[in-house]
């Protein structure tokens, strides 16, 4: 029997409105004809990989993100209904406002961001995946910082507080959380204040030192929060 080798890619989107979003397609073929899946698709004799997730990203969504990391390779012997197929999924994490415009070709017939908390019956083992991805990002904010894509070039140090609550879903010690930030040295304090809808006081902004975050994301960090 052939085996076919498929990818596929878990595309969170964050907004600091809405949340924690999941890019989802409707298929437009069976099997699970008009149910929601991941994007994704088989991988091509003459592309790799990482090639193969970006096509099938711009084909099935209409977007292109220039860095997926690879997931976990999912093998289980009956995962699709055609024939044995195993697929090696990606994750990535974007600012969903980039990427309002979908456009759904080839196997879906639409594309469509799900909050996180609300997502749709998912077809094959896609919901696998994605419990796998969830559990992954969370382990990796506690060692790499999160935020110089997804937050505006100057921010209130509370959106980054509202982005690492709705990653982590759950609360966080909020003095304990800015004094650790702080200590990273990755954030400048400006003197620019914002008056804050239901706060007392108006907040300072702040915004990444790229020079200095660039070089803590590669040599890492140990962030227990």
């Amino acid at each position: 029997m052939e085996i076919k080798l498929a990818v596929d890619a878990v595309v969170f989107g964050y907004d600091k409105e809405y949340g924690i979003s999941i890019l989802l397609i409707k298929r437009k073929f069976s099997p699970f004809k008009g149910d929601w899946a991941l994007p994704g698709g088989f991988v091509l004799q003459n592309e790799t990989l990482e090639q193969a997730v970006e096509r099938e990203l711009i084909e099935e969504t209409g977007i292109s993100i220039s860095y997926l990391e690879q997931l976990y390779t999912f093998g289980e012997l009956n995962r699709d209904p055609r024939q044995r197929v195993v697929s090696v999924a990606y994750f990535g994490l974007v600012k969903s406002s980039k990427f309002k415009k979908l456009s759904a070709t080839t196997d879906a017939s639409e594309a469509k961001w799900f909050n996180i908390k609300d997502l749709p019956k998912l077809s094959f083992d896609h919901a696998d995946i994605i419990g796998m991805a969830i559990d992954r990002l969370r382990a990796k904010i506690t060692y790499q910082p999160i935020g110089f894509e997804l937050l505006d070039k100057k921010f209130p140090f509370s959106d980054l507080e509202h982005l690492y609550t709705s990653l982590l879903d759950r609360p966080i010690d909020r003095r304990n959380f800015k004094k650790k930030i702080m200590h990273l040295d990755i954030l400048e304090e400006l003197n620019e204040k914002v008056k804050l809808k239901g706060a007392g006081r108006p907040a300072s902004l702040f915004r990444f030192n790229k020079k200095n975050y660039e070089r803590l994301v590669k040599r890492g960090m140990h962030f227990e929060i």
